[in-house]
């Protein structure tokens, strides 16, 4: 698939990466991709790594996404999956805060870009692990959350390519759950503080059956 991966923060050049040595075309989205051309991708502006992209990857900073995604235009995004991994947050004197607390960052995507079909996913861990998931200790889960099915589908396959096996794959539902994913992000920096890292996952383990 030809991918735009908008965004070439740590995030988006580890996916792009992985992307890539799938056998993906990828392209990085960058504002100033003059200062961009040492990472080993094509680099394009933002608008044309999207408009020639059949998924785009919003790899931007959170608290930021919409406006950037603006830059690319709604006319390119429309139609188009628009797999969304950002996190909104700030750092404050008193520490870690998010930026979407009522709406999520992927509920305020889809309604700005309302043809455009947006799946929130991968937004749970580092980028190590999101293109790494057998380095982990066992299997965990990623989630997926959206209002179309066949632009989670698409979802589901990129991230079987990242290594993440369909068993592995949590659908939540609409794109209002993505507030859970994005909340999370406040109980992962307790975790990492406790364990001294921030390459780790976690798994959701069902009751078990009979």
């Amino acid at each position: 698939m030809r991918i735009g991966v908008i965004g070439t923060g740590n995030v988006g050049r580890a996916l792009a990466k992985a992307w890539a040595a799938a056998g993906h075309e990828v392209v990085l989205g960058s504002r100033d991709p003059e200062a961009r051309k040492d990472l080993g991708l094509p680099v394009a502006e933002v608008r044309e790594a999207a408009a020639g992209a059949e998924v785009v990857v919003n790899a931007t900073p959170g608290a930021d996404s919409v406006a950037l995604l603006r830059a690319a235009g709604a006319d390119v995004l429309d139609g188009k999956v628009l797999v969304d991994i950002a996190v909104g947050f700030v750092v404050e004197d008193d520490g870690f805060a998010l930026t979407h607390t009522g709406v999520s960052l992927g509920e305020e995507i889809q309604r700005a870009f309302p043809a455009a079909r947006v799946v929130k996913t991968l937004s749970t861990m580092d980028s190590s692990a999101m293109v790494a998931p057998d380095d982990l200790a066992e299997e965990s889960t990623v989630f997926l959350s959206g209002d179309d099915p066949a632009a989670k589908a698409v979802t589901g396959t990129l991230l079987t390519d990242l290594g993440w096996s369909p068993a592995s794959q949590l659908d939540l539902g609409g794109i209002e759950t993505s507030r859970g994913q994005e909340h999370f992000a406040l109980l992962f920096v307790a975790i990492m503080g406790a364990l001294g890292t921030h390459t780790f996952n976690v798994r959701v383990v069902p009751q078990a059956k009979g």
